[in-house]
């Protein structure tokens, strides 16, 4: 039964009176799968609440940094503390290595980092020290990889580009996106090519190590290591976007759970516990090039935000202390889920495609595997829109998208599980008797 959104459609109105669609982010409009959103008044650890009073169990988790639950009693406490003392410096402070020392106990690869304000910051940046670095203008990317909003980077980017069927965003002028080669991921013969059509010219490769913004799509075998012997040959940097998936998959992220060694890695969603915060670092004679110590120039007056810093030691310290507890209950929990709701979709005829690393999985509404946006792009979205739909009227938010990632948190437990199956499994009923 469909939940009253009354108050939320009232103010979703009222948006639209000020912002564009009525969002500042388009993934929130839930133009690809119907409805209305709901306006969110409070969360708290897996659950959140909104406008009409309704309570969903949230499997989005502000799209991956709420991985120990809304409202994490140490790093609000963090906050509140850090508030007291001003929300702004503009000027250095010592939370600023307190976080750095905690990120690189966490990610040998990086020797020297830079905080920013969000995950586009952090890869829009680390390209700029490529090519300032390597003194080269090609940079590879792969289709249905979103590394932010920069110009450059808007490329068969996945996420909502993708969402939305926008192959690349108006106001990108073609001599500005011209250098950026936008490969099939998974395809290492593709990524041979490029470097044999463009020598000594392509500055890095970035990559999310496993890819959340066209879905889940897990790396084959060997893919990350041939990227890694391909950059070293050429002498291109390789850059892990691992704002997702870091100290998501495992405390060292994707490149802890691979065994790779980048170049430059790019972070954000829980490294500043939730609030704007991103980072990007690596090997120091590259971080080195940046100003004021060499000729490439990034700066922000919010970077190393007092706030973002401290909800980002709480946050990575109670990682740290129980890594040996937290990591296995994620993936415990996850699998239960994933794998339980592609059971649940088998047993009802509805082809389901179910991919997942650690904490992090998609259903894809496709009997193909999917190994490549092109292969996510076979889902069948009308039925995703209408289990979407079903699973929200039942009480489980679920990413308002086809090709986003969904998130399971600490917050998620044997309670949870069985809500969200039991919700599952009659959504999954609703939309085969709707195919039918």
């Amino acid at each position: 039964m469909a939940r009253p959104l009354t108050q939320s459609r009232a103010l979703q109105l009222r948006a639209e009176s000020f912002l564009p669609g009525g969002v500042d982010s388009p993934v929130r409009a839930f133009r690809a799968v119907g409805g209305d959103p709901p306006f969110v008044t409070r969360a708290e650890g897996a659950y959140l609440y909104d406008a009409d009073g309704n309570k969903y169990l949230d499997m989005f988790g502000s799209w991956g940094p709420m991985i120990l639950g809304h409202a994490f009693p140490p790093a609000v406490e963090a906050i509140q503390q850090a508030a007291a003392k001003s929300a702004s410096f503009g000027a250095s402070h010592a939370g600023e290595a307190d976080l750095a020392e905690l990120v690189m106990q966490c990610f040998p690869s990086i020797e020297r980092l830079r905080f920013v304000s969000s995950g586009t910051e952090a890869c829009m940046s680390a390209i700029r020290l490529a090519r300032g670095y390597t003194g080269r203008n090609f940079v590879i990317k792969f289709e249905g990889c979103y590394h932010g909003h920069a110009d450059a980077l808007l490329v068969k980017a996945g996420s909502g580009v993708a969402t939305f069927g926008i192959p690349g965003s108006a106001g990108v002028p073609a001599e500005t996106a011209m250098h950026t080669l936008a490969l099939p991921y998974n395809d290492l013969d593709a990524v041979r090519a490029a470097f044999a059509l463009h020598p000594g010219a392509i500055a890095c490769i970035i990559v999310e190590p496993v890819v959340g913004n066209a879905g889940t799509i897990v790396p084959a075998a060997g893919y990350l290591e041939g990227l890694r012997t391909l950059t070293h040959e050429h002498g291109a940097l390789l850059i892990l976007d691992e704002v997702m998936t870091g100290f998501r998959l495992s405390l060292g992220g994707a490149q802890g759970l691979y065994g790779i060694r980048p170049d430059l890695t790019t972070l954000g969603k829980i490294v500043g516990g939730g609030l704007p915060c991103g980072a990007f670092g690596g090997r120091a004679e590259i971080m080195n090039y940046l100003a004021p110590l060499g000729p490439v120039y990034q700066a922000g007056t919010l970077s190393g935000n007092p706030l973002a810093m401290a909800a980002g030691v709480a946050t990575l310290q109670h990682l740290i202390e129980h890594e040996t507890s937290v990591y296995p209950q994620l993936d415990s929990v996850t699998a239960s889920i994933a794998n339980g709701v592609a059971a649940i979709a088998e047993e009802a005829g509805i082809p389901v495609t179910t991919n997942r690393v650690g904490s992090m999985f998609t259903w894809f509404f496709t009997g193909a595997p999917v190994t490549n946006f092109e292969s996510a792009a076979t889902s069948n979205t009308v039925t995703f829109a209408r289990f979407h739909r079903a699973m929200l009227d039942a009480g489980v938010w679920l990413p308002p998208s086809q090709y986003e990632a969904a998130f399971v948190g600490t917050a998620h437990g044997t309670e949870e599980v069985a809500f969200l199956l039991s919700a599952a499994r009659e959504a999954l009923a609703n939309a085969q008797d709707s195919e039918n």
